[in-house]
């Protein structure tokens, strides 16, 4: 800390830099404890993640996203295309984009079979046969498009809304939008996020106060089972009694600093993230602590398999946060669909990875009832297109791909939207990434146009000035 010849004198990033006996290599966000926010309101400081009633009734309380990093085809999954299997080989019969990665060729059709289920008549290929049982839940949406053709763009926007400046998270606006059900764990987890493409700009909350951003559970180079909030593992170093009187001398100091200069958005996020890191404490050890499910529900999500074990530890876990109050949790399949080659190969494999995983998300919060009232969104930063890129490959599409809904307030086995007769780009009722973040607000309880935060002169929004709620796909 620096100093003169007198009195030491403490600067705040110094002093949390170098003191809180790690607290703050924690990316955490969350609640205070009920000291804090007792003394929080005593000074008239609202609790930044309590509980806020919505715009409106909403038929969700809550939001899964199963994120496909790489960009998963739509024509090898979810949008089947005869013509593309009978003009295999021929040259796409009209334009291409002019934005491309790589050169690419003539059409490719997809090396798998389709086949329709359930009473919807969905078509889905063979490599998705554990969804394809559920598609009577999914609300399919074939006309989905981007802004975008590069993975970091078309991930922000995704994520953020802005393929082109740091803006906070659709995680991030939703907690600030709603608060937390849960006092002792954060509003907002990703669990084994990319560290590429865009890494953290894709969970953080920006300019939102810090409060709002994600907690990372690992990372993608970290398999799930051992993607657990770090500080648990440590806590025995250090006595709680320590711990808190070493959080007491920061709310002291805190308060001190904030009688002086007035609000400090900044500092009183980082002290209640320390807050949440002490609660959680006595809180998560037992929530990631999986056995006490049963055999059938872990063999459900296939933990008992090498292929579909980290995925569907991902599932559980996003099932076991949600019930127990957290407001939005991301899966991340990362970064494996980006099959500019090796196409059947790759495509087969990953698909192998996530499926059972998926499916039984969707049949244990089902039989829970609680999908009822949670949201599930599946899909990718984009599509890929129906020309070939070298001999089994295909490019980035933002053009025309699919993503699917299902849960809270959606309609059921139905196809909303459509690419044109190859799967290139999307030509009827088209959804963008704008309506697509309009259409979740709405389902949530909350008007796009009113959730803002002011920010250097103006009010920011998720959809910022785009989006449209999609009527088609609400039940």
């Amino acid at each position: 800390m620096p100093c003169n010849s007198f009195t030491p004198v403490f600067n705040r990033r110094d002093f949390l830099s170098t003191s809180a006996a790690g607290f703050g290599s924690l990316a955490l966000a969350g609640l205070m404890n009920d000291e804090v926010r007792a003394d929080a309101a005593a000074q008239g400081r609202a609790n930044p993640l309590s509980v806020k009633a919505p715009h409106f009734e909403p038929k969700a309380k809550r939001v899964i996203f199963l994120f496909m990093h790489g960009g998963p085809s739509q024509v090898d999954t979810f949008d089947y295309k005869p013509l593309l299997e009978r003009d295999h080989g021929k040259p796409l019969p009209f334009a291409k984009p002019r934005v491309f990665s790589a050169p690419t060729g003539n059409l490719l059709k997809s090396p798998f079979k389709f086949q329709q289920y359930g009473e919807s008549g969905t078509w889905v290929s063979e490599i998705f046969p554990h969804v394809a049982r559920r598609v009577d839940d999914l609300c399919m949406i074939n006309g989905m498009h981007g802004s975008n053709s590069r993975h970091g763009g078309a991930l922000l926007e995704l994520h953020t809304g802005s393929d082109t400046f740091v803006r906070p998270s659709m995680g991030s606006w939703i907690t600030y939008g709603l608060g937390t059900e849960n006092q002792d764990l954060p509003g907002f987890i990703t669990m084994c996020p990319t560290l590429t493409h865009g890494g953290v700009n894709a969970y953080s909350s920006a300019f939102l106060p810090a409060v709002y951003s994600g907690t990372p559970l690992g990372n993608a180079s970290i398999p799930s089972d051992q993607a657990k909030i770090p500080f648990i593992e440590n806590a025995e170093k250090q006595s709680r009694q320590l711990q808190r009187l070493e959080l007491d001398l920061l709310r002291e100091m805190n308060s001190d600093q904030l009688a002086s200069t007035g609000p400090d958005s900044l500092l009183e996020s980082r002290i209640e993230s320390f807050e949440l890191a002490f609660r959680m404490q006595s809180a998560a050890p037992q929530l990631q602590e999986i056995s006490d499910e049963t055999e059938a529900t872990q063999k459900l999500y296939g933990l008992d398999q090498p292929a579909t074990r980290n995925f569907g530890r991902q599932c559980l876990m996003a099932r076991r946060f949600i019930e127990r109050g957290v407001r939005f949790v991301q899966c991340t399949h990362s970064y494996k669909w980006d099959q500019h080659g090796n196409l059947k190969a790759d495509h087969s494999r990953n698909a192998m990875e996530v499926d059972q995983p998926i499916a039984a998300l969707l049949i244990d919060l089902k039989s829970r009832g609680l999908l009822e009232d949670t949201l599930i969104l599946w899909g990718g930063e984009f599509g890929r297109t129906p020309v070939a890129q070298g001999d089994d490959g295909r490019d980035h599409n933002p053009q025309g791909y699919t993503m699917w809904l299902a849960g809270a307030g959606v309609k059921q086995g139905i196809q909303y939207g459509k690419t044109d007769d190859y799967g290139y780009y999307a030509v009827e009722d088209k959804v963008h990434l704008h309506d697509l973040h309009a259409t979740m607000l709405h389902l949530l309880g909350m008007d796009h146009l009113k959730l803002t935060y002011k920010y250097a002169g103006r009010d920011f929004r998720l959809t910022d000035v785009h989006g449209e709620i999609i009527h088609g796909l609400l039940s």
